[in-house]
């Protein structure tokens, strides 16, 4: 049976979660799935850097915390040495979940392209290389005989990407509107329900739903990237992040949400797209007041949600967790099993 040798790129709660996952259930994937997953290397900036090609002692490296040593202890190196690992590691597939810019999809793109190059398959759970290297990545992937696999980079593991490629053949997608950031949305109800802007944010840090600068998500910079990733990989838009237009909910005052909900609307931020008469493609971030009745009106909490525009069903709507560490851990397992089914001809399990 095979057997794909994996490399984890960064070992914070994403890759960790993957580790404990392939430590916890490997018999049952192999038995599942027809494939097994050994762990081979692992980079980490706390940790430094471990090869062992004949399998890493999981238990061990998921016991390590940074306060308590490095890798070096253990064989391995107290650097972190991404570049050499990603490319001279004898992994199949590399799972990359690294911190990243999203302005320039750094290190990430590097990470992607470092593996790419060696003819290494690639999944990752980072926005930043696949908004803006993503069409670069993709080809260079296809060049080599290998696969870029993203599907965590938008709503985590629920699987709106692959599902819109595999399950709406037939359709003609001519746009889609969505709720892609929970932190936003999390905000935005717990104003409905009373409180003021700060007090929401500040309740939404405490429960660990927006980080300390919560800008990215308050502001509408994450939803613009998932937006650009939907808009090139489903509608063929062949936009850039420029081309995005972005507003976020810090105008959106304790009044307005009031006087919405008098008039039967709620707010919501919402990323859409939409392919015009002439092919082109229209694509933005905004705050929405929409009517109740809309499909993403009900969406509530931290949760996320897709509304596609087809021809012959009309709206479909996809929801799920949008973040979270078991949860885009998964989206990164769905992506190995797409791997194998397209290796393999299998008919994939997500």
């Amino acid at each position: 049976m095979t057997t794909y040798d994996i490399a984890l790129i960064g070992f914070g709660g994403v890759n960790r979660t993957l580790a404990e996952l392939v430590a916890a259930r490997g018999d049952t994937l192999r038995s599942e799935l027809g494939f097994g997953l050994r762990v081979v290397a692992i980079t980490d900036l706390r940790l430094g850097s471990l090869v062992q090609p004949e399998g890493i002692d999981l238990g061990m490296a998921l016991n390590m915390d940074g306060a308590s040593g490095t890798f070096a202890a253990h064989g391995g190196s107290a650097d972190t040495i991404n570049e050499s690992v990603i490319r001279n590691c004898t992994a199949d597939i590399i799972c990359e979940a690294t911190f990243t810019n999203p302005e320039d999809g750094e290190p990430a793109v590097s990470h992607v392209r470092w593996a790419l190059e060696s003819n290494k398959s690639v999944c990752t759970t980072n926005k930043g290389p696949v908004a803006i290297r993503g069409a670069e990545l993709t080809s260079l992937a296809e060049q080599n005989g290998v696969h870029f696999e993203f599907e965590g980079a938008v709503m985590s593991g629920t699987p709106v990407i692959r599902l819109a490629k595999k399950m709406f053949a037939g359709l003609k997608l001519n746009g889609f509107e969505g709720i892609l950031n929970g932190t936003s949305n999390y905000v935005l109800g717990r104003m409905e329900a009373g409180l003021d802007f700060e007090a929401a944010i500040s309740e939404a840090q405490k429960l660990g739903y927006a980080e300390a600068n919560p800008a990215a998500d308050i502001e509408g910079y994450d939803v613009q990237l998932k937006v650009l990733i939907l808009a090139n990989e489903l509608l063929d838009a062949g936009i850039e992040l420029k081309d995005v237009q972005r507003q976020g909910i810090s105008t959106v005052t304790p009044e307005k949400i009031q006087k919405a909900s008098r008039e039967g609307l709620r707010w919501k931020l919402v990323g859409s797209a939409r392919r015009n008469v002439d092919g082109s493609v229209t694509a933005g971030v905004s705050p929405v007041a929409l009517p109740l009745d809309h499909g993403l009106a009900g969406v509530s909490g931290a949760t996320n949600a897709v509304s596609f525009e087809t021809d012959l069903l009309g709206a479909v709507t996809v929801s799920g967790p949008g973040a979270g560490r078991v949860e885009t851990a998964y989206a990164l397992l769905s992506d190995i099993i797409a791997m194998h089914a397209a290796r393999t001809g299998a008919a994939a399990h997500v």
